[in-house]
């Protein structure tokens, strides 16, 4: 009896296991789903990242791509709060060109290296991969190639009597006050001086142009010498003087754009995106057909002939993303030469071949501001300043935005503002 009864669980057994095996979960079928995390400010619009997105959606039914946007001084916590799970809340982010020394050192951000081509390299500017490149290793793409640029408003300069826009700051607080006599506006530039990196873009530009840098060639801070508390200084009395916005310490450059883009201000600093949407959107500017662009001023006596930040930025897949190959496709058609060209409207490609021979005229006709921006970046590119690569420099900027801002506020001399904030460096670095 006992074989047969063997026999009989055995059966059991299998019907068992048959049943569990029938009743379990089938693998998850459909397309990969990409979460990309960007931002809402400078660059292309919305409107124009959703177009893309829809683009590639449509070529490659096999991945979904699904974005997410934040105002760019949200971006980089945003980022590493994501990569505090696994997997990641985001497998495609993008990158400040200031966070990629300390992404790659946390591990948030992918080794792209032996998947760029050489023929990518070739073909794209070598400043471009200096972007998302850390110690020989990169890990992105680069996407936005940008650099702040100088806008004037040509009709109300000439309602002043001026017939051309500044070479030096000096000569732009002449013609500021001229202006402000005359009553063309209240206050004649506005600035992105509020306490975050905006700030420091603009005084890095203003440090540079006066002879002044970050930090020196054994990459000590060096902002807190004679020209950096001058350049400072010259900011605050711009504001005492009533020439600058004294709303400007509180902006970042989107208000910039709104102020300018109603005709209450005759010059303004600001990204590339800027040109297009006060020039020739009629819906959200007052002033179209009016601006212009001109190289930075730099200060009387400045060894060049102006001064700008890089502000460049790039597209990485996060290095604990499940689905790294779908991410990586996604990335190379959002920075390809193709979709770049098209969408460049308010993002210059990163393509050098973009700006030779045939391509350049093609470049130029792809969309109205492109006649203007793409020569005016050729123009300002040499002149753009890069900020420390280093791990720490996201705590270091927030020392020196706050330095600004104490000064700006006159709850420091610039002197000691400056001081403080070059001691914080320090001790970082260490």
């Amino acid at each position: 009896m006992k074989p047969v009864r063997s026999i009989s669980m055995l059966m059991m057994a299998m019907i068992f296991l048959v049943s569990v095996v029938g009743c379990a979960p089938k693998a998850a079928t459909g397309p990969a789903t990409i979460h990309v995390l960007s931002m809402e400010q400078a660059g292309p619009t919305v409107d124009e990242m959703n177009a893309i997105v829809g683009e590639f959606n449509k070529a490659n039914p096999d991945i979904k791509v699904e974005i997410e946007y934040v105002a760019y001084d949200a971006l980089h916590d945003k980022i590493t709060t994501a990569m505090a799970s696994n997997p990641p809340a985001y497998d495609v982010f993008l990158v400040d060109d200031i966070w990629y020394a300390e992404f790659a050192k946390a591990g948030y951000v992918m080794d792209a290296t032996d998947r760029i081509t050489q023929d990518m390299r070739d073909k794209i500017f070598p400043a471009s991969w200096d972007i998302t490149t850390v110690a020989g290793k990169t890990y992105g793409m680069p996407w936005l190639l940008d650099e702040k640029y100088f806008y004037y408003n040509e009709s109300l300069l000439k309602q002043a009597g001026f017939d051309a826009p500044p070479q030096t700051w000096e000569e732009l607080v002449e013609q500021s006050k001229a202006i402000k006599e005359k009553g063309v506006v209240e206050y004649p530039i506005v600035w992105s001086w509020g306490q975050a990196e905006a700030a420091v873009c603009d005084w890095v530009t203003l440090l540079y142009g006066n002879g002044g840098s970050l930090v020196d060639d054994k990459g000590a801070p060096a902002f807190n010498n004679e020209a950096g508390v001058k350049t400072l200084a010259w900011m605050l009395q711009t504001i005492d003087d009533g020439i600058t916005n004294p709303a400007s310490i509180s902006y970042v450059e989107e208000d910039v754009r709104n102020v300018f883009s109603q005709g209450q201000a005759v010059f303004a600093t600001n990204w590339v995106y800027m040109y297009d949407l006060v020039n020739f959107n009629k819906e959200q500017s007052k002033v179209t057909g009016q601006i212009k662009m001109a190289l930075m001023p730099v200060f009387e006596g400045a060894a060049a002939e102006s001064s700008s930040i890089n502000g460049s930025m790039g597209f990485s897949v996060a290095a604990t993303s499940p689905s790294q190959d779908a991410a990586w496709k996604y990335v190379e058609f959002l920075t390809s030469e193709d979709v770049q060209n098209r969408y460049s409207a308010h993002l210059l490609p990163i393509w050098k071949t973009s700006f030779e021979g045939e391509n350049l005229t093609k470049l130029q006709g792809y969309q109205p501001a492109n006649e203007t921006t793409v020569p005016m970046f050729s123009e300002q590119f040499p002149f753009a300043h890069v900020r420390p690569k280093v791990a720490y420099y996201p705590e270091a900027s927030k020392a020196l935005q706050l330095a600004l801002q104490e000064a700006l506020t006159k709850q420091k001399t610039p002197e000691q503002a400056l001081n403080d904030a070059a001691a914080k460096w320090v001790d970082l670095a260490k």
